[in-house]
């Protein structure tokens, strides 16, 4: 019984993912993950949240970007 409530859990999940994010699928050469983390790293953050910040930086989006 407890697989279907995980199920249960991981559908919700996904389904508040779908609405509330766009997904983007960057491929990068071989070997610049690692650089990429590492520099997430650095700076105290995660891939992700660096990979976003960058790329805000990169398209002059500020902090607080609101969607229109």
């Amino acid at each position: 019984m407890e697989k279907k409530k995980y199920a249960s859990n991981t559908r919700a999940k996904n389904k508040w993912n779908a609405a509330n994010y766009d997904r983007l699928y960057p491929y990068v050469k071989k070997g610049k993950k690692d650089l990429y983390l590492a520099a997430a790293q650095a700076a105290g953050m995660s891939l992700n949240e660096w990979m976003e910040k960058t790329l805000d930086a990169a398209a002059g989006i500020g902090e607080h970007w609101v969607k229109s």
